[in-house]
């Protein structure tokens, strides 16, 4: 899969179940042709939804408060805002793009390695050299989510509460 906007992440040697769950919510939410492909990392899936990702995160957080069967393997749903190759320039000028909501907000970079060479510390300086608002480690107002997957990394830049737990949502 070139193109995702949704990492899914789900109990490992249940992927199957996961993808059929995700791609029967997202039709529910109104896209019928999503596509997902299940990655060779355990547990772990793409998505490309024609919606909004941070919408789904929405819809998501809706279903579960009012139907909290209805996700029975989706552990957790990332939103992806940016793919690029897994090259350090790509990542540090895709963060940079993003970062223009930041404003004068705090932030934090977190680093999430899948299958990479890459050093996660060499990643973090990359970025935060290129953004000049002030780092926040505890309680950023924003969050760079830089999610290399093998030869694909995923970006966004989210508030903490644009990442979705089921386990999380379902304790509320």
């Amino acid at each position: 899969m070139g193109a995702f906007n949704l990492i899914v992440s789900t109990f490992r040697f249940r992927e199957e179940e996961a993808q059929d769950e995700i791609l029967d919510l997202l039709d529910m939410f109104g896209d019928p042709d999503a596509e997902s492909e299940i990655t060779e990392i355990k547990g772990l899936l793409l998505a490309q939804a024609a919606l909004d990702p941070f919408e789904v995160i929405e819809k998501l957080r809706k279903l579960v408060a009012s139907e909290p069967w209805q996700l029975r393997y989706i552990l957790r749903v990332l939103p992806v805002e940016k793919v690029v190759p897994t090259e350090l320039d790509a990542i540090k000028q895709a963060a940079k793009d993003l970062s223009v909501k930041i404003g004068k907000d705090s932030f934090r970079i977190t680093v999430e390695k899948r299958h990479s060479s890459l050093k996660s510390v060499e990643i973090i300086k990359a970025i935060a050299s290129e953004i000049e608002s002030k780092v926040d480690l505890e309680n950023p107002d924003w969050v760079i989510l830089v999610e290399i997957i093998e030869s694909q990394t995923g970006l966004s830049v989210l508030r903490q509460n644009q990442m979705f737990s089921s386990v999380v949502e379902k304790r509320r």
